[in-house]
């Protein structure tokens, strides 16, 4: 299974699942990450977390155990 965290900088995924469950799940949603939506990866902080991302036009920072929780093909 690949997920948002394994997308190098610079590459796109198209979304394939969402993860997780509840609250964590509701909001990775809300943040327009939803099944079939291309997701780029712009920027990795220097440790590795936040990832920096573009879906539907805007940039988006997220946690790396939320990236993992977002499978990609």
């Amino acid at each position: 299974m690949k997920t948002l965290r394994d997308v190098p900088v610079g590459g796109t995924a198209k979304v394939v699942k969402l993860h997780g469950e509840g609250a964590v799940r509701r909001r990775i949603m809300d943040m327009g990450i939803t099944k079939g939506v291309e997701v780029s990866v712009r920027k990795v902080a220097p440790l590795g977390d936040p990832i920096e991302i573009t879906v539907r036009g805007y940039e988006l920072s997220i946690r790396k155990a939320d990236a993992e929780d977002i499978e990609v093909e």
